[in-house]
């Protein structure tokens, strides 16, 4: 009888290996979710910079077509948003300072994305970008 209490009494966890085993999962989480977190702005924000150049394609034929930019409007853009696939937006997209030889487009964080360090993107028709690449060669890539 007593060889019976003791094969039930040694099965199992005991508190104390449960506790180590939460608590170690608990310093993994906590490194790893800031990683992933930055990693999933990063993604947004390539994604923005993508969704930019592609505007800026489709401002360059429309020029071609009228021979200006002038009367273009953040309207007339074929999308307005970052990602442009309809998940949850991170960058609002407008466009900008428009003359008849230039515009501005611009991405501004929104969402989940405001936190992220690069703040809002802007190409230009010259193919100047801010965050300056030069300065902070993290924002464009």
């Amino acid at each position: 009888m007593s060889q019976q209490r003791y094969q039930q009494r040694t099965s199992g966890f005991t508190l104390i290996e449960v506790m180590i085993v939460v608590v170690i999962i608990g310093i993994i989480a906590a490194i790893a979710y800031p990683s992933y977190t930055r990693h999933v702005q990063d993604t947004r924000m390539a994604t923005a910079q993508a969704d930019l150049m592609e505007l800026a394609q489709w401002m360059e034929r429309q020029y071609t077509l009228n021979n200006s930019f002038a009367g273009l409007t953040t309207g007339n853009l074929p999308f307005s948003a970052s990602p442009k696939d309809g998940n949850t937006t991170a960058y609002n997209l407008t466009l900008g300072n428009i003359t008849a030889n230039t515009y501005t487009l611009t991405a501004t964080p929104t969402g989940p994305q405001v936190g992220h360090g690069c703040g809002t993107l802007t190409l230009n028709q010259a193919g100047a970008r801010t965050p300056d690449p030069a300065t902070n060669p993290n924002c464009w890539r």
